[in-house]
């Protein structure tokens, strides 16, 4: 009995070592399809991140590359104004850089296929999504791979530990086979979701 359970426990390790790493390219092939919504829209996101760096230097080339080349007067009218009104009345120029704000931010969207819903406040932005792009500010992704590779462990290490225990008593009655079914079937639907967006690919 020993020695099956240590050949049990030799095989999860086995199949773990095999799994951790496509459930990286999953986290971030799922990263990369969050809506944008999820992001581009916030305060902190890049692409008002970009525009008050734009305004304090002057340059509006540094928020171009979030539009199409049809929108780009559009937005330099707009970041001429409202520039210019900078050194004015604090007042009108608060309400002035936040229709260029949200100018940007709704051509933006637009770029990709959304709907423009209003910005959002600093904070509201995945934990995810701060830590991927604090990781390309860094130029450092271990720390970001290696936060993924242990919740991913933890979370596939739950679901086949808690689907084998079952599995073993599974016809010892109808109670105990339907609690089977139920972590079986969020087992299978699991790794199937995984092989289902490998072969599809990720999209925004």
């Amino acid at each position: 009995m020993e020695t099956k359970e240590r050949k049990f426990r030799a095989v999860r390790q086995v199949w773990l070592m095999a799994i951790l790493p496509l459930m990286m390219v999953i986290f971030l092939m799922a990263l990369f399809a969050l809506p944008a919504s999820a992001h581009c829209d916030s305060y902190d996101g890049p692409v008002i991140t970009d525009a008050v760096k734009a305004l304090e230097t002057n340059n509006v080339g540094l928020v171009l590359k979030w539009i199409d080349v049809e929108q780009e007067q559009e937005i330099i009218s707009l970041f001429e104004k409202t520039y210019r009104l900078k050194s004015g009345d604090q007042e009108v120029y608060g309400i002035v850089k936040k229709h260029f704000f949200e100018t940007l931010v709704r051509l933006h969207r637009e770029t990709e296929g959304e709907p423009y819903t209003g910005l959002k406040p600093a904070g509201s932005t995945e934990h995810i999504i701060q830590l991927s792009d604090r990781a390309l500010e860094n130029g450092d992704i271990d720390s970001l791979a290696g936060k993924l590779t242990n919740l991913t462990g933890q979370v596939i290490q739950e679901k086949y530990e808690k689907v084998a225990a079952l599995h073993r008593d599974r016809d010892a009655s109808v109670e105990k086979g339907r609690a089977y079914v139920a972590a079986y079937v969020d087992y299978t639907h699991t790794l199937k979701a995984i092989h289902d967006l490998l072969a599809h690919g990720g999209g925004h």
